[in-house]
């Protein structure tokens, strides 16, 4: 028995654009590659670190996402989470593609305008990189 759990940054049934500002997060467990469990949560909140730690603490292994930093992906990296990155469509069909070996990774959408998102603040603007101070 192989028992495993994936994280998903969510919003509204599609992966969200960008992990830290997802509205909510879906969990799902997996156990000899079939779906044993599904629940969404909600964004715990937007603070350096927390993010990763609230995915670590649910007991995920894999964090899928579309947009996301190399600061965010490094606090990931830190739990022994996997990041898989630049991943679009809804959750159904992502998770589908997860489990028969055919989801790939992509290029981070990560790109950021005034304002706020998502009812989280936005700590800075511009394009994700090395001098973004944004992710968590």
């Amino acid at each position: 028995m192989f028992i495993y759990k994936i994280a998903i940054s969510t919003d509204s049934g599609k992966v969200s654009p960008h992990f830290g500002r997802a509205p909510d997060y879906t969990f799902v467990t997996v156990e000899d590659n079939k779906i044993i469990k599904k629940e969404i949560i909600p964004n715990p909140g937007h603070a350096v670190g927390a993010v990763p730690k609230f995915v670590h603490d649910n007991g995920a292994k894999y964090m899928i996402t579309d947009g996301i930093g190399p600061r965010a992906i490094d606090f990931f990296n830190q739990y022994g989470i996997d990041v898989i990155m630049g991943v679009q469509g809804s959750i159904e069909e992502v998770i589908k593609r997860f489990l028969s070996g055919k989801l790939e990774k992509g290029d981070s959408s990560c790109t950021h305008g005034g304002g706020k998102g998502y009812g989280l603040d936005k700590e800075s603007s511009g394009e994700c990189g090395q001098d973004h101070h944004h992710d968590f």
